[in-house]
């Protein structure tokens, strides 16, 4: 969904973020910087990364950002990295993405060929991340139709460069938590 975003405003930039899991089968060599934990690592000691945080067992981090002139930075992060970018960047507009429901987030891990270990780690970890995501998001949108939430996150977006722009409290930072939804 973010990608279809960025594609849809060439004002945004899509930063990706570097991971320590493996690819999955058919996921796209874009989906991450995939690497291994030792390369992780030396990116992190040298400041690398404008947040990083270990999830399930595995490595994320963003990059630090270097979009160009006149472009937001769009992040696809889960909950731990918004948290370090709400205090990093408190301007920064949160946006939570959620499944429809737990089934459906459940079903979507299982369509891109998640293992089931994993899969109940993320689904039981998943309601407790959408109270805590609730509690520092600036819009909530539910992904039950990526058109429609895609469009979703677009007028929310705009919306805060509009406010931006009048000298209102909107910010002008794009980022989605990751949630699998």
């Amino acid at each position: 969904m973010a990608a279809r975003l960025a594609r849809a405003d060439p004002s945004l930039w899509l930063s990706r973020s570097w991971t320590t899991r493996r690819q999955r089968p058919g996921e796209a060599d874009d989906a991450y910087v995939f690497v291994d934990r030792a390369t992780f690592e030396d990116h992190a000691r040298s400041d690398g990364f404008f947040e990083w945080a270990n999830f399930l067992g595995n490595l994320y981090g963003t990059p630090r950002p270097e979009p160009g002139a006149g472009r937001d930075v769009l992040l696809e992060i889960d909950l731990q990295g918004a948290r370090e970018v709400r205090r990093l960047r408190p301007e920064a507009v949160l946006i939570l993405l959620l499944p429809p429901s737990a089934d459906d987030q459940e079903a979507r891990l299982r369509a891109r060929g998640d293992d089931e270990a994993h899969i109940a780690d993320r689904v039981r970890a998943g309601a407790e991340e959408e109270r805590s995501g609730r509690a520092i998001a600036d819009a909530v949108v539910v992904n039950h139709d990526v058109a429609q939430a895609t469009a979703d996150v677009a007028g929310i977006v705009e919306g805060h460069r509009t406010a931006a722009h009048r000298g209102g409290s909107g910010g002008s930072d794009a980022t989605i938590p990751r949630d699998g939804a």
